[in-house]
């Protein structure tokens, strides 16, 4: 039974009430310098578990830590510093006829349980961002991560110990499925449920939490070329898009193109080349394609190739001869995660831009972009799909609610 930690971690989280900004500022700065002064040990966890992986899987490269991608997490979390408190803010505030005030502030959610795969970044993610709302954090990784976490939250725990903090404000549950059913059932204990993963795992987690759960959605991405889009701007968006990181929810799954461009498709796929990235086309864009991209790499496309997410250097085309086509294709497949037009005609990207249902959508530039610290929220603790509470990339606001604080003078309601 996990009902001991579950309880460790909630009397934590009142705690957290009691520390001031500056001093939870002062936490996150040192779990970056720790991060970083602690590097080959995290490799060295991080080296174990992708022993244990096939280099070839899609999550292979979401697992792997580097020293570059170490001092990136570095410097996020110190980011997170620097943004001001989501805690306290006064919302709402007006006094009734009766004389009786009322004020809507921001206030964390208590503690929050994260289910996630093959990502050790998301730990520090997470964890910066709770502490930053006053929140703590329950982690449920993959066993594929097991080691790399493990070594992660070791780190952050001496950090909080040496602040004199409780250090049951996170803890890392054992990588088993009894270890998730449990936090997916913690009621009285876990405030909230956020998965980041494939869209097995967060289906899995929609369907069995008795707890509230933010989903964050599977990103199936697309990139409509327009007829009136321009073709350098929109070879490097493309892949850009596609060939960044391929493992990663924001990556593109599929370009659809206007058919008036198809003479334009090999310029705009030469780039993908240098990647290898295998091209499943539609019998148009495959006779444009044929002759002008290699032949191993070019492959026509079924009906099952849309609304996959490849998470690897692989690519759908979709060609369409209106922009009502390429929105109803969207509508068809999408995940409502991110979509873009590449376009210099005013009127069909405001079109476009209206008539896409999902959580960010671009104009002349990549699906890339869609994170957190790109947004400038320093970090994220996932992309919501859904419209309920939040949307797109979640960091400090997201994560907080509020409460009403009602001061009076005595006044009582009348019968």
């Amino acid at each position: 039974m996990l009902n001991d930690l579950f309880q460790s971690v909630k009397d934590a989280s009142l705690d957290l009430a009691l520390l001031s900004n500056e001093t939870i500022n002062q936490v996150l700065n040192a779990v970056a310098d720790a991060a970083l002064q602690q590097t080959p040990a995290i490799l060295a966890a991080n080296a174990s578990d992708l022993a244990r992986m096939d280099a070839a899987s899609p999550m292979y490269d979401r697992l792997k830590l580097t020293p570059e991608r170490i001092e990136g997490i570095a410097a996020d979390t110190r980011k997170v510093s620097t943004l001001p408190s989501p805690l306290g803010r006064i919302l709402k505030h007006h006094i009734l006829p009766n004389g009786l005030e009322l004020t809507r502030i921001s206030v964390p959610f208590g503690v929050i349980g994260i289910v996630y795969e093959a990502r050790p970044n998301v730990t520090f993610d997470v964890f910066s961002l709770c502490l930053k709302s006053g929140n703590a954090c329950i982690l449920k990784g993959g066993k594929d991560a097991d080691d790399s976490n493990r070594a992660i939250v070791s780190i952050i725990k001496e950090v909080l110990k040496r602040f004199g903090i409780n250090e049951h404000v996170i803890e890392l549950l054992p990588a088993t499925h009894e270890a998730t059913a449990a936090l997916l059932h913690a009621n009285g204990y876990v405030d909230l449920v956020i998965p980041r993963g494939s869209k097995r795992l967060i289906d899995f987690v929609r369907q069995e939490a008795t707890v509230p759960v933010i989903e964050t959605g599977a990103g199936v991405c697309h990139a409509y070329f327009d007829k009136a889009g321009d073709l350098e701007k929109g070879a490097r968006i493309i892949n850009n898009a596609k060939t960044r990181r391929v493992s990663v929810c924001n990556a593109l799954d599929c370009t659809i193109i206007h058919e008036d461009r198809l003479s334009d498709l090999p310029a705009i796929c030469a780039p993908l080349k240098d990647s290898n990235v295998l091209i499943y086309a539609d019998a148009p864009a495959l006779a444009a394609l044929t002759g002008h991209y290699p032949a191993e790499l070019l492959k026509p496309a079924t009906e099952a190739t849309y609304g996959t997410e490849f998470q690897a250097y692989t690519m759908a085309i979709k060609t369409v001869a209106t922009l009502d086509e390429a929105l109803r294709h969207i509508r068809q497949f999408g995940s409502g995660h991110s979509e873009s037009i590449i376009t210099e005609d005013a009127d069909v990207a405001t079109r476009f831009l209206r008539a896409v249902d999902a959580a960010c959508v671009y104009h002349n530039a990549p699906t890339s972009f869609t994170d957190g610290a790109q947004f400038g929220l320093g970090a994220e603790i996932g992309i919501s799909t859904q419209k309920l509470h939040a949307r797109g990339p979640m960091a400090l606001e997201e994560i907080t609610t509020y409460k009403w604080i009602i001061k009076g003078n005595g006044q009582t309601r009348p019968k």
